[in-house]
């Protein structure tokens, strides 16, 4: 049974996240990334949203987002993956889902736990063997982080 979405509210912050199917790749190549990147960046905005931290890995990703106004946080998520969705479809010749399920949100409540999140996504190409270093990840936002890229 799906787990209850939290109370969207203006001013919280929410880890939202979400893998392919059967841990089925979502990003292939380059423009892949840069595509579903470019609609985050404009439904941020259209939004009001502010993008603490971001990774987008090959077979899912991770968001974690303050909501600014009344447009629900979980509204990126939705919008970026159901046109990157379709875009997909086409590209790949892909038929069915492209996600495990819907995407997944946590409210993030405590100050600790917003540290703990900010360090875990973007230690996630780390971890996960594609770069020796965070900063080494160009689908992340720690370059920004770090001063390294506007």
């Amino acid at each position: 049974m799906p787990h209850p979405r939290p109370p969207y509210k203006a001013g919280n912050f929410y880890h939202i996240y979400n893998r392919g199917c059967h841990k089925m790749p979502l990003f292939h190549v380059h423009d892949d990334y840069i595509a579903a990147l470019t609609k985050m960046q404009k439904y941020v905005l259209q939004f009001s949203l502010t993008l603490i931290a971001y990774c987008l890995m090959p077979n899912h990703y991770h968001f974690l987002i303050r909501q600014d106004a009344a447009f629900r946080a979980g509204l990126l998520a939705q919008r970026v993956f159901n046109s990157y969705s379709k875009r997909y479809n086409l590209r790949y010749n892909h038929s069915g889902t492209l996600f495990e399920n819907n995407y997944k949100v946590k409210l993030v409540d405590k100050p600790e736990y917003l540290h703990h999140l900010c360090r875990y996504i973007h230690a996630n190409p780390v971890k996960g063997g594609l770069v020796r270093r965070p900063e080494d990840w160009i689908y992340s936002n720690y370059q920004e982080w770090m001063g390294l890229r506007n």
